[in-house]
């Protein structure tokens, strides 16, 4: 809670004004999170879910090459319904050694160690509740298996173009030589079918970015009116960044504990980026930070892409 409260008041008191994405995700951000997947507009689920469900097969194949037993590690696994299906694979392989979703949320890591044991028989699973990178070395204290991690939903889309490789850089660091990344990069494409799945005509995306606002006058006594606010995305094209803002409809004051937080009218706060990519940058950057490309899986309409990478060892 203290450290909610810390970064909230650090991002609303900088100029320009910013909130942390990390923290859309309580329960009810978990629930509109769902609901903005699986929207008409929310083209990256369906994309991603075609290849796990129809490439399932070579992707096992491709991760366990130099591998008997491995540990799949999932950093922001939702509900699994899409790495369910290499999981299986794997299992059914017997080649699953434990399962260790990594999450924020302890709301989302209780249902999956309550629920995948009865999707999966036999699974091994080790869920943790925390910062991604900061769990990684306990997931590694659990066995000294070959790790894959898993970094699905475009969730690397999350980190500005030029902080991106700061985490592959701190990810790779982490691991060991002959460990296996595999990440989701949604792709550059028509801007109209980009800007729309962020602006969904249900709202969905709109009740999820006020719903921080909500949380905050929750569980740090904020006052936010939040009638007195709008979502508004905007998609640049040609750096591929796709960005999220709450806009102050008028001049107003917030609480939030014992500070008071001052918007003008019109003034932005910056809530989220979903970054967009090409293959030529996904190869570029994944290479400057010590990844081999080992293969990459596309969807039939070549809107998304899953890049395996394998660690060429920690500096």
């Amino acid at each position: 809670m203290k450290t909610f409260l810390t970064d909230v008041l650090k991002g609303l008191q900088s100029s320009p004004k910013y909130l942390q994405s990390k923290y859309f995700y309580d329960k009810k951000g978990d629930e509109l999170f769902q609901k903005i997947m699986d929207s008409d507009e929310y083209y990256l689920t369906n994309a991603e879910m075609e290849i796990f469900s129809t490439q399932q097969s070579q992707m096992a194949d491709t991760v366990l090459q130099d591998a008997d037993k491995i540990d799949v590690i999932e950093f922001g696994p939702g509900d699994a319904t899409k790495s369910i299906h290499l999981i299986k694979e794997l299992s059914q392989r017997n080649k699953l050694a434990n399962y260790i979703p990594i999450d924020i949320s302890e709301n989302i890591i209780a249902l999956l160690n309550k629920n995948l044991p009865k999707q999966i028989p036999g699974l091994s699973i080790h869920g943790l509740a925390g910062e991604y990178l900061q769990m990684l070395p306990i997931a590694h204290e659990i066995s000294s298996n070959q790790k894959l991690v898993l970094f699905l939903g475009a969730n690397i889309g999350n980190f500005k173009f030029d902080e991106a490789p700061l985490f592959l850089q701190k990810l790779r660091s982490l691991l060991s030589h002959g460990d296996k990344v595999l990440i989701g990069f949604d792709l550059k494409k028509d801007p109209y079918k980009i800007l729309a799945a962020y602006n969904d005509k249900e709202g969905y995306t709109r009740e999820f970015n006020l719903n921080l606002l909500r949380r905050i006058n929750r569980e740090l006594g904020g006052n936010f009116q939040i009638e007195n606010f709008e979502h508004y995305p905007v998609y640049d094209p040609q750096t591929g960044a796709c960005k999220s803002y709450l806009i102050s409809l008028e001049t107003q004051e917030v609480k939030i504990g014992g500070d008071i937080i001052h918007f003008e009218k019109n003034e932005p706060i910056y809530m989220e980026i979903s970054q967009k990519y090409s293959l030529k940058e996904i190869d570029e950057m994944t290479g400057c930070c010590g990844f081999g490309m080992i293969n990459y899986f596309c969807d039939s309409n070549h809107y998304f892409v899953d890049v395996v990478l394998k660690s060429n060892g920690r500096k």
